[in-house]
């Protein structure tokens, strides 16, 4: 048989498609203490609940038919509703049912679609356009550094020969079947994660890296879970001592028990890595939009945008939308050995390129038959019975002219592309067809139409190409256990900062939404952690005065410090930070020694990344300044100043121009920081504000003592955009050295904007 395309087979699925699908019942999770555990889940089954998952600090149930205020009713209320069902407790139990919080349990899709490319890794070992794009083939793997990858994902085909078995563990989640008995898609992630250097098959990034399998995904369909698997798959994860949790899935909505689950996992030094998602909008997905995991989008072979993978914004770091990107287009990787991959279609002594069309019965043989042209196939036919029907594409879906074939007697069919290349047909998720189903070219129409008989030939190859995200993350998760496992002595937190710092930076300059920081490199990261340590290059950490510290980032948890030099006489030291992208960044400042939470001379923790501090009294010497990302902050700035002794203010404007977002319903900050004595004696303040329907918003003025005073209020009027001069009157008698803050309340839905600049003008 002439080997001529490697197809997809038997998932097609991407996160729009996942989303339609429904689980068979509304499934949440409540949170418990441990040691109440069991009386909590006596009263659930009591009430009717089926137990799904039992883990550290949860249990996730079924309710048939209940909805979420209807359990956390139900089980708040024990005594009555155990009445309402007939049924009894003991009392001590009933007591002891006390929870934390009930939330759904929101279910995880596989994250993939099918492509085709040409190659044949039966007969020599082929490296992936991926591994070479992510110079994974230019960093030796270090077998002895102990790293172990644990995939979370469908399974594992246990037959495969591109395996290190001696090296894979495994575990099953609830109700998902055997770790190893398959999984094409947890085969296929697998493989680019660590397949062997072999000289046969496909080779990973990280080649013969520890892996621990854990299968999440319903044996049912093989295609959805929950969010309290992937929390109890984090757990599992960490019993196995892993140090990287890749996850080639999502869907929507968040919990906070899975987002804690992979915090934890994170705290404790490991990397987590998940999928984008491949719907090609701004869609967030999940566990891949929390902070502590790493989201990974997709590239082609050139260094294009995959164009379905999904590009969230940032909404408040730059740790909750696309990171880094790996090849997600035509990613070649290993495939269960007896799931049909290869088709081809004989028509006398012609053979014919064919694909197997997604979520179709095509098994693994041949189908030979005679031919029968069917058109476009939009009715039943009796002229298909008993025959192979051949269709047009156009019109009505695949699934229904495959059904109208198999309702007419027909026994195979063959649809033929109506434009030039191949065609990637899906029968969809819920496929009802029975009959083997492959796609055809548009330039063998002819030879197709014209025939009396035709052969269709499927066979397995134990290798396939897929597109998705879910082939991106593979790729990231194994190009970080392989930088890792030359660098045993960084984080896992460390290991994500230098594989975004090191990234090859495409689309728009900087981090976009696309690409995130760009296509991750494995010999950038390798060479940079060489050269500078874990931490990257140190930068100055001195301030100077009444110059700021721009763009700042850090990530949770993290610490900035610095120094700041302060001569004898200086009056008026104040410390400050504005900006952050919404993060939540701390400020503390010490005298002599490194300033922290527990020893500082001043401290400030709003709830924002604005934070002041000002010391009446400076001495002479250095400054010790730390700020704490209490969330992670991105784009902050730092400014540290005095007045130097004997000097008097000559400053009479003062001014902020960095932009900050105003949304819906909500209120946005700015400060500027004056370092003058003397009364304030404003004359004007000037506001630069772009924003549709301006009547939305209320303008306040707040003195460093507290005082306010209202600039505009709400007019109700359409006009866009605000570009206007206030009198201020009423501050005369105030201290005009300290944090002036500009407050801009947004008082309606459906318009936003951005605050430009703002301006205090002293006489």
């Amino acid at each position: 048989m002439k080997v001529s395309k490697f197809t997809a087979s038997v998932i097609a699925l991407a996160v729009s498609s996942a989303f339609a699908v429904q689980a068979a019942d509304e499934r949440y999770i409540i949170n418990v203490d441990n040691n109440n555990k069991a009386a909590v889940t006596a009263l659930a089954k009591k009430l009717g609940a089926e137990i799904k998952v039992d883990a550290d600090g949860f249990i996730a149930a079924t309710f048939k038919g209940k909805n979420l205020n209807t359990v956390k009713k139900m089980m708040s209320n024990p005594v009555q509703s155990l009445q309402a069902r007939g049924v009894t407790m003991a009392a001590d139990v009933v007591n002891n049912a006390t929870f934390n919080a009930i939330e759904i349990d929101h279910p995880r899709y596989l994250m993939a679609t099918y492509d085709d490319d040409a190659g044949d890794p039966r007969t020599q070992q082929i490296t992936p356009y991926s591994i070479k794009q992510s110079q994974a083939d230019q960093v030796n793997f270090n077998a002895n550094a102990g790293m172990k990858v644990c995939v979370v994902d469908s399974g594992l085909d246990q037959h495969h020969a591109d395996f290190d078995w001696n090296n894979i563990t495994g575990d099953n989640d609830s109700g998902t079947g055997n770790w190893n008995d398959g999984g094409s898609h947890g085969t296929h992630v697998a493989g680019t994660i660590g397949a062997l250097d072999n000289n046969v098959g496909v080779v990973g990034m990280a080649p013969g890296v520890a892996m621990h399998i854990i299968k999440v995904f319903r044996d049912t369909d093989g295609k959805w879970g929950y969010s309290s698997d992937l929390a109890h798959a984090a757990q599992k994860c960490t019993d196995a001592g892993a140090n990287i949790i890749s996850m080639s899935l999502g869907g929507g909505g968040a919990n906070a028990t899975e987002e804690n689950a992979f915090d934890a996992f994170t705290a404790a030094g490991g990397l987590v890595v998940a999928a984008a998602g491949n719907d090609g909008d701004n869609t967030r997905s999940y566990p891949a939009g929390y902070e502590s995991v790493m989201m990974i989008g997709g590239n082609s072979k050139d260094n294009g945008r995959y164009e379905s993978s999904q590009f969230p914004s940032c909404q408040a770091t730059r740790d909750d939308c696309v990171e880094v990107t790996a090849g997600g287009l035509d990613v070649l990787s290993t495939y269960p050995m007896d799931t049909p991959t290869l088709a081809e279609i004989q028509v006398g002594s012609q053979t014919l390129t064919a694909d197997i069309a997604s979520n179709s019965e095509t098994p693994v043989g041949s189908l030979s038959g005679n031919a029968y042209y069917m058109g476009t196939a939009e009715a039943t036919d009796a002229g298909a019975n008993g025959n192979i029907c051949v269709i047009d594409r156009g019109n009505i879906s695949f699934h229904d002219k495959v059904k109208n074939c198999e309702d007419s007697g027909g026994i195979g069919a063959i649809i033929i592309n109506n434009e030039a290349g191949p065609l990637g047909a899906t029968l969809g998720d819920n496929n009802t067809t029975t009959i083997p189903t492959v796609t055809a070219l548009l330039s063998d129409k002819a030879t197709l139409t014209a025939a009396t008989s035709v052969d269709i030939d499927v066979s397995a190859t134990g290798y396939n190409i897929i597109s998705g995200t879910s082939m991106a993350t593979p790729g990231v998760s194994g190009v970080a256990a392989l930088v890792w496992s030359n660098h045993t002595q960084c984080t896992g937190t460390q290991i994500r900062e230098v594989l975004k710092a090191t990234a090859e930076d495409l689309g728009d300059a900087g981090h976009d939404v696309y690409y995130g920081y760009g296509v991750v490199k494995a010999k950038a990261a390798h060479d940079y952690i060489t050269e500078h340590g874990c931490d990257g290059p140190v930068a100055s950490n001195e301030l100077t005065n009444g110059v700021a510290k721009t763009g700042l980032a850090a990530s949770k948890g993290q610490d900035l410090t610095y120094t700041f030099q302060v001569p004898a006489g200086a009056t008026n030291l104040s410390f400050n930070t504005t900006g952050g992208n919404g993060g939540d960044a701390d400020l503390y400042v010490n005298f002599g020694s490194a300033a922290s939470s527990s020893n500082n001379d001043c401290k400030s923790e709003s709830a924002t990344s604005t934070e002041s501090c000002a010391i009446a009294s400076a001495q002479e010497g250095t400054y010790h300044v730390t700020v704490s990302a209490y969330s992670t902050f991105s784009n902050l700035n730092l400014v540290a100043s005095y007045t130097e002794g004997g000097s008097t203010p000559v400053n009479n404007t003062y001014s902020n121009n960095t932009s900050a977002a105003i949304t819906d319903r909500n209120t946005t900050s700015s400060v500027i920081s004056v370092n003058d004595s003397g009364s304030s004696a404003i004359a004007t303040v000037d506001v630069d504000i772009t924003h549709t329907y301006s009547g939305d918003l209320l303008l306040t003025l707040v003195s460093p003592s507290g005082a306010e005073q209202v600039l505009r209020s709400y007019t109700g009027r359409s006009t866009d955009d605000i570009k206007e001069s206030y009198n201020v009157e009423g501050f005369a008698s105030s201290e005009r050295n300290g944090n002036w803050t500009l407050r801009v309340h947004d008082n309606a839905g459906g318009d936003t904007g951005t605050l430009n600049s703002w301006t205090i003008n002293f006489k």
